[in-house]
């Protein structure tokens, strides 16, 4: 359990000093990217008073202001952190593993269709450079689709995704068939 912890909110108490030019290159190239990177907190903030200034307009009190803030605001916030660090926590303990990997991370259901797709950990990791992590096609996976979507539109392009035939020859070399993710 300590490492499920550390896994799911642990992290956040150990602070690391991340070179920066080593993972975000991209980011520190690109001043607009950048500046709303260090807009950070106003942009948290943003999205806690915007919820409640909303339900204080639509209802005309404070009450709806308060419940707003609660529900828009802190609740939703709660919701999207765990679902986010359940990926690295609960992905890792419940769940199908169809291909193998370096690590324990496996394909949850319950994850995959609350975070969009990223539940299908295992798939993450086995082909980390796809551009979809639901691989089946009774996956669900709304990033991926997102991704297809705009792959279409041209507004995506060398969008990289394994081929049938490297996915069949990964599940029988792990000795796996495709199979529904366990309920943790």
């Amino acid at each position: 359990m300590k490492g499920f912890w550390h896994a799911h909110t642990g992290w956040l108490f150990h602070h690391e000093i991340t070179d920066w030019s080593r993972y975000i290159i991209d980011l520190l190239r690109d001043p607009v990217l950048f500046r709303i990177n260090r807009l950070y907190f106003g942009w948290v903030l943003l999205g806690l008073v915007l919820p409640g200034a909303v339900g204080g307009l639509v209802t005309g009190t404070w009450t709806g202001a308060l419940l707003g803030f609660l529900w828009g605001g802190l609740v939703r916030v709660c919701l999207v952190h765990h679902t986010t660090w359940s990926v690295n926590s609960i992905c890792h303990i419940f769940g199908s593993t169809p291909y193998r990997c370096r690590d324990e991370s496996k394909n949850n259901v319950w994850i995959a269709v609350t975070a969009f797709g990223e539940g299908w950990h295992n798939n993450h990791h086995a082909f980390p450079y796809s551009a979809y992590h639901g691989l089946e096609w009774y996956q669900i996976d709304l990033n991926g689709l997102c991704i297809r979507v705009l792959k279409r539109l041209g507004l995506a392009w060398n969008v990289k995704v394994p081929p049938a035939h490297v996915l069949r020859e990964a599940r029988k070399s792990a000795g796996a068939t495709p199979s529904v993710p366990m309920i943790p």
